[in-house]
């Protein structure tokens, strides 16, 4: 596998009453809930891997060790960040952290394998 380190990505949201803790069932205060926010860091790693893994590869989510440090209000914008780290074999370790206006919302880290989607799709089966 030639994935190097140092692949980087980040995308936004706007967030909505579909992304706080109430909608997701994670708690009863109307802000980004963190299941939310783990999300938006999976998507950016996964962004960060676009066109980089060979042909048949994909990359699937084994590990998230994430604090949500803040609370982000409905309306406010948040960013997340991954930066691929560290590349052990098929493990990819990516830091990741979400921004919004007022700083830093969360931070920690993602572990995501490569894998044949086929093969991975037909253990699901």
């Amino acid at each position: 596998m030639a994935v190097r380190t140092g692949l980087s990505s980040s995308v936004s949201l706007k967030v909505t009453d579909a992304d706080t803790a109430i909608a997701a069932r994670s708690g009863d205060v109307p802000v980004l809930s963190s299941p939310r926010i783990i999300a938006l860091m999976e998507q950016a790693a996964v962004a960060a891997l676009d066109g980089e893994l060979p042909e048949g590869q994909t990359s699937v989510g084994v590990q998230v060790q994430v604090e949500h440090i803040s609370p982000t209000a409905v309306g406010c914008d948040v960013t997340a960040e991954a930066s691929l780290e560290r590349v052990v074999g098929h493990r990819l370790q990516f830091t990741v952290s979400a921004r919004d206006e007022r700083g830093l919302v969360a931070a920690g880290k993602v572990t995501r394998v490569a894998v044949d989607r086929e093969r991975f799709l037909d253990k699901a089966r």
